[in-house]
């Protein structure tokens, strides 16, 4: 199968596999794009940005730049699996969070707008308190390096009552656990990393956090539990726009025999 790699300051930026003539085209129009743009000392708009653009298949969109040798592995989310607790309903669900798309919040600056599919609004927010509960299986075992997380909160209306939601601030991940897991049972169970982000993680174009994870705890991984804890803020809703997973993809696993690996709980 031919296989086009496509370079940008000495990195992969794309990678198409297959003589896909669609897919070949577009990544040529991406590249005189930013030429166009760099010539004209602008921002480049659909090219492959360095802060944000395209995964390496050039369908999933990404909020921050991938690290060096490692690439985006979302398309590996059992959405079939996924579990969301404590989301509110008249908001997107948990598959919302891996959809391939450019967040609208980026479009309108946050203001509520439809996905246009089922009229929801195509992102998250919590229910009954700020706090989230993800479980997000995977169809092979993954070494995961760095988790993306979008959120774009609208900023605070003079002629609204409604109190904006807020960014997720303490974060904790448990890996290879065979289910969702509960909010007071997450409590007694040590996570696998705990983060806490700080106002300068976000990007402010994007309004994206680059997790970054002690990758020798996150080697073989069939799963992630994802738990915000708490909003970054005075608030009772949190908001997420995105999430994307970087790494690399190890073998295929049987779907719907998930098993904890390890002696202690998070291993």
């Amino acid at each position: 199968m031919p296989t086009f790699l496509i370079f940008k300051n000495k990195q992969i930026v794309s990678t198409i596999r297959g003589a896909d003539q669609q897919k070949l085209a577009d990544a040529v129009q991406k590249l005189v794009a930013e030429a166009e743009a760099d010539s004209d000392g602008g921002a480049v708009t659909g090219g492959f940005g360095e802060a944000s653009g395209t995964s390496s298949d050039g369908l999933m969109w990404l909020g921050c730049g991938l690290p060096k040798g490692y690439r985006d592995v979302t398309g590996q989310v059992d959405v079939k699996g996924l579990d969301l607790l404590n989301s509110d309903s008249e908001f997107g669900n948990s598959r919302t969070l891996f959809d391939e798309s450019k967040p609208s919040g980026l479009d309108d600056k946050g203001k509520a707008k439809s996905s246009g599919k089922e009229g929801k609004k195509d992102w998250v927010e919590s229910d009954t308190d700020e706090q989230l509960m993800l479980f997000v299986p995977f169809q092979s075992t993954l070494k995961v390096h760095t988790l993306h997380i979008t959120s774009l909160p609208p900023k605070a209306s003079e002629d609204s009552d409604e109190e904006p939601p807020l960014r997720p601030k303490t974060i904790q991940i448990y890996s290879n656990r065979a289910h969702v897991l509960g909010f007071e049972e997450a409590e007694d169970i040590q996570a696998t990393q705990s983060i806490t982000l700080r106002p300068r993680d976000w990007d402010e174009k994007t309004g994206t956090a680059k997790i970054e994870l002690r990758f020798v705890k996150f080697q073989n991984v069939s799963s992630l539990v994802i738990f915000v804890v708490d909003g970054d803020g005075e608030g009772e809703k949190v908001r997420v726009d995105r999430l994307r997973v970087i790494g690399e993809t190890g073998e295929k696993r049987e779907l719907g025999k998930l098993e904890k690996i390890g002696d202690h709980p998070g291993e």
